[in-house]
């Protein structure tokens, strides 16, 4: 199929970001008595549960800020953010001033600080609401946050990483994914360029260590050294986590001008589509292992969301940078899977977790959570490029 033009694009991700996602979040999640959002839910927005994961609630002060600042200043999403920014503020840091993981609704303490990625949230969430409203305490919190991650990131082994561990003798690609792309964010708002150079060390990490062109993969878990491991673990692809991290990586590298990263980013995300698409019933696959043997992670054969809403934008934007056709084509694939199996027209939002034929599923993959992440992220950048391809 030819994709559709992108000005007709660009309207129908308005109005799936602007008349189904968001109003979903704004009538069923928001605790405006206790702070935070209810996310804890059922793709009808019922609440399964009142407690709060910071996780969730860190990724949500991203999405309305960003909704306020690159969308429209609509008083009703940086009202959103400051109530999300007041609970986390208040409840979110444990003495020492890492990110705890889990709350009840009233922001009491469920489980501590056992996953670093919350602290990779705080500096994303809290340097996006800095830019919606120049909050001081914001901003100050993110470089305190940035500070407390250097020094335990510089000693492995002095942090956890729920919900998934991190092997023994490896290092992780989802730890360099990450805090590249927030130290980036943060070293931008603020104009900081060492704290831009960290971003940049952990970003040639994950292109030198993580990605291996021999193989045309990007593995999750390596040697320090970037050696395989030749152990279920060591051999685990997992395309969504490839094709975010990408991005993440185009973002970065293109504002430096490095055109070869840039280069070598694009060419990843099709390696990552080559050997996760399901080509029996359509749609990416959550974890695949290179040699057939069944991946040592959850749920494998699992059609989730987000990877394919990272994986619309990841295309449109690696199109914008390459020009190359093969990057439209596979927009498309996975456009027409994504807007014919995730869309809930009933309630609103995108079904999260389908099964390999693509029927919902109702099992917990990682967390007990409906983010309001994914998804509107996805739109919103989505929103910025196709109006650029637009104009031409």
């Amino acid at each position: 199929m030819v994709p559709a033009p992108f000005p007709d694009l660009l309207a129908l991700y308005e109005t799936e970001l602007l008349q189904h996602c968001v109003p979903f979040w704004l009538r069923h999640a928001v605790d405006w008595e206790h702070g935070g959002l209810l996310t804890c839910l059922r793709d009808d927005g019922s609440v399964i549960s009142t407690d709060k994961y910071l996780w969730s609630q860190l990724r949500a002060l991203w999405t309305f800020s960003a909704l306020y600042n690159r969308v429209r200043p609509d008083p009703m999403f940086l009202r959103v953010a400051d109530n999300l920014f007041g609970f986390v503020l208040a409840h979110g840091r444990d003495p020492e001033g890492q990110w705890v993981f889990h709350l009840d609704q009233d922001g009491n303490i469920v489980e501590g600080a056992t996953s670093i990625y919350a602290d990779g949230f705080a500096i994303y969430g809290l340097t996006e609401y800095a830019r919606a409203t120049g909050n001081e305490q914001a901003i100050a919190t993110a470089l305190q946050t940035y500070d407390s991650v250097r020094a335990r990131l510089a000693v492995p082994g002095s942090y956890q990483t729920a919900p998934y561990t991190i092997p023994d003798g490896a290092i992780a690609h989802g730890i360099a994914m990450i805090f590249s792309h927030v130290f980036d964010e943060l070293g931008l708002y603020l104009g900081d360029p060492a704290i831009r150079a960290e971003a940049l060390a952990l970003a040639d990490q994950v292109m030198d260590l993580f990605r291996h062109p021999e193989r045309r993969l990007l593995f999750e878990y390596v040697a320090p050294d970037g050696t395989l491991l030749d152990r279920p673990e060591g051999r685990v692809v997992n395309p969504g986590h490839v094709i975010e991290s990408m991005w993440f990586m185009i973002h970065l590298y293109r504002d430096r001008g490095f055109a070869t990263r840039v280069d070598q980013a694009v060419e990843t995300i099709g390696w990552a589509l080559e050997a996760g698409w399901d080509e029996e019933y359509g749609g990416i696959y959550h974890a695949i292992d290179p040699t057939g043997e069944p991946p040592a992670w959850p749920f494998p054969q699992a059609k989730l969301w987000w990877p394919h809403t990272e994986a619309l934008y990841a295309l449109l934007l690696a199109y914008e940078c390459s020009g190359e056709a093969w990057c439209l084509e596979w927009y498309d694939r996975v456009h027409d899977y994504a807007f014919s199996h995730f869309p809930d027209r009933e309630h609103g939002e995108w079904r999260q977790r389908l099964d390999r034929q693509g029927q919902p599923i109702t099992e917990v993959v990682a967390l007990p959570v409906k983010d309001p992440f994914h998804l509107p992220r996805a739109l919103i950048y989505c929103r910025d490029v196709l109006q650029r391809l637009a104009e031409g």
